[in-house]
């Protein structure tokens, strides 16, 4: 063959390769900010139907049934009606005279974190180490054999969200549980239940880090916000603008505060002053992330209208006030005025592993401050503080918080009315399982760290 004659054929050849169709490069996999390493195993303990009978029932969406009757089945709420119908191996509960209701949810716990016996060596709720440890996770803390657990299923408390504490602007993410007994936290892992973002502004972070290169300032606060969410979108853009730069080295911190400002890790803001609060909202505009809820707001009262325009819950306590300056301008009618704004979500929290164990009263006190003023308060209305709108802030009310068909089978038997000083948790169950029983001793489990202690602190309260 000439060298013209190949020349001509090569010329050819490469012709017809350059306009044949080219296969599209495989798009890349999205980076998940949210990947879950540690997930959940918690497993329902396999229980009977249950059918709990002539009970006064407050389902946690506005009604209250009278001689009602609920059928709990596989681990979730069957049916709530007048004279329902079991199944022949159901276990029927008369409950004439007592109150059912859906298991209380507590949207701020530290239980198992800072647990008891409350110890230096437990106390495991702040990486105080830099303003900003968004990387740290609280689930990473939970000592499953916390006493404080069963004490708080005694109180009828089912599920809980356990935050990292406030010495920090962003002090990790926080876990939502199951309040079952376990030998690890994954045991206790609410399965489908997002992770909480815990930031805090006002005085703890800068009394802590003021002396610590700061910040030390409101103002320092804030601008310590926004470099960090500044950081957080700036990592965002590189990992979605493929190449070289989507692959980099994964960052823990910036990890959860791009899964906050994409809406997968809700944000849970401790926040006292009304003035602050409303910055704080300015804020998740700034940088695209929606505040779940303001916790402790002691002046939310002060922006009830606001917070229930911008579809943002308080979570709250009933009369705790004054303890630092910017907890001084508080009112017993914070919860009720926050629930009464249009759009208004309250939610009755405790940080506290005392006041876990009865938040019940704790909305008692709330509906006796309302009728001090002439405002009655109805026991089906405020038992969605307990249940349905923490649920809601947390992003599991979908599964739980209300007594609906198909919702899990988190339900309290209580001796009577719930809001009396006199109530009492007879029976608690998750998922259907009775998991207490203040009449049964064998359903009333013991932290290994009681056993030989002679108490046995999920029975007597």
């Amino acid at each position: 063959m000439s060298k013209p004659l190949t020349a001509a054929v090569l010329a050819a050849l490469l012709a017809g390769c350059a306009s044949a169709p080219q296969k599209p490069a495989a798009p890349a996999t999205p980076y998940d900010y949210t990947a879950n390493p540690y997930p959940s195993t918690y497993q329902r303990v396999a229980s009977p139907p249950v059918l709990l009978q002539h009970a006064t029932v407050l389902t946690g969406t506005g009604a209250r049934l009278e001689d009602a009757d609920v059928l709990l089945r596989d681990g979730l709420v069957v049916a709530v009606g007048n004279g329902l119908d079991a199944p022949a191996d159901a276990v029927r509960v008369d409950a004439t005279g007592r109150w059912v209701t859906p298991g209380i949810i507590d949207v701020h716990s530290h239980l198992g974190v800072y647990p008891s016996p409350g110890t230096t060596s437990h106390s495991d709720g702040n990486e105080a180490t830099a303003p900003v440890t968004a990387q740290v996770w609280a689930e990473h803390s939970i000592w499953p054999q916390d006493p404080g657990f069963h004490a708080a299923r005694a109180g009828g408390v089912t599920a809980m969200q356990i935050l990292p504490g406030s010495a920090n602007l962003i002090g990790g993410r926080g876990v939502t549980l199951k309040n079952v007994p376990a030998t690890t936290y994954q045991g206790m892992k609410f399965p489908g239940a997002p992770w909480g973002l815990k930031m805090a502004c006002g005085e703890n972070p800068k009394r802590v880090y003021g002396g610590k290169g700061g910040p030390s300032t409101r103002m320092g606060n804030i601008a310590g916000f926004r470099a960090a969410f500044i950081e957080a979108a700036d990592y965002m853009k590189k990992r979605s603008a493929g190449g070289k730069d989507a692959e980099g080295k994964r960052d823990l911190k910036l990890d959860s505060l791009a899964g906050a400002i994409n809406g997968d890790i809700r944000v849970h803001n401790h926040c006292y002053r009304a003035d602050e609060m409303a910055i704080m909202l300015d804020l998740a505009k700034e940088f695209g992330f929606k505040i779940a809820a303001f916790h402790h707001g002691v002046e939310a009262y002060k922006i009830a209208d606001r917070l229930g325009a911008e579809g943002v819950c308080g979570a709250l306590w009933a009369d705790w006030w004054g303890f630092k300056m910017e907890s001084f301008d508080g009112i017993q009618e914070n919860i009720l005025l926050v629930d009464r704004a249009k759009g208004g979500c309250a939610i009755v929290h405790s940080d506290s592993a005392e006041g876990i164990q009865r938040l019940n009263q704790e909305a008692a006190k709330v509906m006796a401050n309302a009728r001090r003023i002439g405002i009655e308060v109805t026991p089906e209305h405020a038992i969605r503080w307990l249940t349905a709108n923490p649920a809601k802030s947390m992003g599991i009310d979908g599964m739980t918080g209300t007594l609906e068909p198909g919702k899990q089978a988190d339900v309290v038997l209580w001796n009577g009315n719930p809001f009396s000083s006199y109530a009492l948790a007879d029976q608690v169950y998750v998922d259907g399982a009775r998991l207490y029983d203040r009449r049964d001793p064998s359903r009333q489990a013991v932290s290994d760290f009681m056993l030989g202690q002679g108490t046995t602190p999920g029975g007597v309260r």
